[in-house]
């Protein structure tokens, strides 16, 4: 367990080969510097990392792709997907709004994770997150402005991609989950994610080597502690990357997380 100390309802299925992991990327800053982040600040972000759709587009290749060795090439990325990072300001601090997937869903069953899902033919990475966000959870596709995107992620034994795409809105949304795919709506600040003892690294090596890792067979998973959940996997990744950006500590983390 990533928290010994803290109850979640998630089986994280942990390969047998667990490594500690590095500290959090924004670690070595004052707890003011992690506090009080706005969306200015978030669109800021956004621009001077050159992930503002004012500046630039989703890369068609996920960078991740170009980190591989000849040998390590996966199957041609077929399946494309994007997940919404909808964020809200309230008392001076921005939320992301989060989901826990139904336990009847085939895949990532009661896992925490971002609304999203497969993107239909001819359909846009923003369309698709904001279709998405709309059936999972009831968003309103006029109350969201898309500003930006995140490095895609990389699912190699199914050749897919998901693209992370943010998105601001006015005010605390009200939504509604729809209980086919979505056990329950919750959201958490950005500088609660970043507070002491709330972020955990760990090394994992599987059997079958994973394409990009380290010399050691190793890679890095990312935990976050929220109340009653533990967020992980792909939507760990993505909010570190966006966490990382906001504290201009993206540096610190892997090439091909951050693109």
């Amino acid at each position: 367990m990533p928290f010994d100390d803290h109850d979640y309802p998630q089986i994280i299925p942990t390969p047998a080969h667990v490594l500690p992991g590095g500290p959090a990327p924004w670690h070595h800053l004052d707890l003011s510097q992690r506090q009080h982040v706005s969306l200015e600040r978030i669109e800021s972000a956004l621009r001077a990392s050159v992930r503002h759709f004012e500046a630039s587009s989703p890369p068609e290749q996920p960078a991740e792709l170009a980190t591989l060795t000849a040998s390590e090439v996966p199957r041609p990325i077929t399946r494309r997907s994007a997940v919404l990072v909808a964020l809200f300001e309230e008392n001076g601090e921005t939320r992301v709004v989060l989901t826990r997937r139904s336990v009847d869903l085939k895949n990532h069953r009661g896992e925490v994770a971002l609304p999203g899902g497969r993107s239909d033919e001819g359909e846009t990475s923003s369309e698709t997150a904001l279709r998405e966000a709309f059936e999972e959870i009831g968003l309103a596709p006029g109350a969201v402005r898309i500003v930006g995107w995140l490095s895609p992620i990389v699912t190699f034994a199914s050749g897919s991609a998901i693209q992370p795409i943010v998105g601001l809105l006015d005010e605390r949304p009200v939504l509604t989950a729809n209980p086919q795919e979505v056990e329950r709506i919750f959201d958490v600040a950005l500088s609660e994610l970043m507070a002491e003892g709330n972020f955990v690294e760990q090394r994992w090596r599987r059997d079958v080597p994973r394409p990009g890792a380290d010399a050691d067979g190793t890679f890095p998973i990312y935990f976050y502690r929220v109340p009653g959940e533990v967020v992980w996997g792909a939507t760990a990744r993505v909010l570190t990357e966006l966490l990382a950006l906001v504290t201009e500590t993206h540096s610190a983390m892997p090439r091909w997380v951050v693109g």
